[in-house]
């Protein structure tokens, strides 16, 4: 196990963020908001990048740190926010600002994900990142499975929940429900899954295209 923790150690060690990300996460830090680690982050931006993704819908906007990543791979991505907290939506906005991007490239929310999700188009989305309010996790990954296209990827961020769904002691409700998220995914055959150890875990869930039938 030493050896294990050596090398995520080095992982994270070894991506280098730009600046405007190092601030918004000092400051995320701050304010007790939990972002994604660097790791986490790079493997947003080589996702975003490897799919060429032009519409980026995540749920927990945070302080920016996961959207300053999606728009280092896909600069020219339009990124919708959802978010209940208007001061780190602000505080975001500026982050993003900073980075070059285009306010036309960013619409922020703020209202609770799950009244706004179930107004959002279906199929409309290339990439969906769940990082918010962890007891709602099934329930967010659903509505993101909905929102993505096919062939489209749900990321749902800290998926081991620092360490703890790796350890069967653990068994609060956080624990259970994504303990109980990666078993179904495990069983889907409408997704093809991934479980990465970066950070504290990182699921992706990529939608798997209905065959066309003969008509």
């Amino acid at each position: 196990m030493a050896g294990k923790e050596s090398s995520w150690k080095f992982a994270e060690e070894f991506v280098v963020e730009r600046a405007e990300i190092v601030q918004a996460r000092h400051h995320s830090i701050e304010l007790g908001v939990e972002p994604v680690s660097p790791a986490m982050g790079a493997q947003l931006a080589v996702l975003a990048a490897a799919a060429a993704a032009t519409s980026i819908i995540e749920i927990g906007t945070g302080l920016g740190v996961s959207g300053l990543w999606f728009f280092v791979g896909a600069p020219q991505a339009t990124l919708t926010s959802i978010d209940f907290e208007l001061d780190y939506q602000q505080s975001a906005r500026k982050s993003f600002a900073e980075l070059g991007v285009p306010a036309k490239q960013v619409r922020l929310i703020t209202d609770r994900a799950a009244d706004v999700l179930p107004r959002m188009n279906e199929q409309s989305y290339d990439i969906v990142l769940v990082d918010a309010e962890p007891l709602s996790v099934i329930q967010y990954v659903e509505h993101g499975l909905r929102l993505v296209r096919p062939g489209g990827t749900v990321i749902v961020a800290h998926a081991l929940w620092r360490g703890r769904v790796a350890d069967p002691t653990k068994r609060d409700d956080t624990v259970r429900g994504f303990r109980s998220l990666l078993k179904e995914v495990a069983a889907s055959d409408a997704v093809i899954s991934s479980l990465s150890p970066v950070g504290d875990g990182l699921l992706l869930l990529t939608k798997i295209a209905e065959p066309e039938t003969d008509r």
